[in-house]
């Protein structure tokens, strides 16, 4: 059974949702042989992606950058995966006040010295809230994990 590792950080009500939401796409019914994982970024540890097939990624933008939480995780984890998990297919959503850019240079630059490789381009959910935000990741990670099973991520 193939593993999807979603690591997001949910700080408030609605970014909970993001994260549901992730977790919701990525159990699809239809989608059958993975086994999904849903982790904080300070609860997850290198051993979690060395057992993953893909992750997914969530993070706020905190003033033009990634959370602190999420770089927490990318500081604990990149040393001990950086060989092995080269190729790994990942994903992204940011849920951004402002445009996100920041935080998506921030991601990807650790991502490209990972090696891991986009499934699908970063998310950015940006602007005032709007409960349609949960569809699109719901999406994103309902992608994710048809991908993963389809073996073609």
């Amino acid at each position: 059974m193939k593993r999807l590792l979603i690591v997001a950080h949910a700080p408030s009500p609605n970014t909970l949702k993001l994260r549901e939401a992730a977790q919701r796409g990525a159990q699809h019914p239809d989608i059958e042989g993975i086994e999904v994982v849903v982790k904080a970024p300070l609860d997850t540890v290198p051993d979690d992606v060395l057992a993953c097939d893909a992750v997914l990624m969530g993070t706020t933008e905190n003033l033009g950058y990634m959370s602190g939480a999420l770089k927490d995780f990318f500081d604990r984890c990149y040393y001990p995966v950086l060989e092995e998990k080269q190729g790994l297919p990942c994903a992204l959503y940011i849920r951004a006040g402002l445009d996100g850019t920041g935080t998506r240079r921030a991601v990807e630059s650790i991502v490209t010295g990972l090696r891991w490789n986009w499934a699908q381009e970063p998310l950015t959910l940006h602007g005032e809230w709007q409960e349609g935000f949960c569809g699109q990741v719901e999406e994103l990670a309902q992608a994710m994990a048809a991908g993963l099973e389809a073996g073609v991520i």
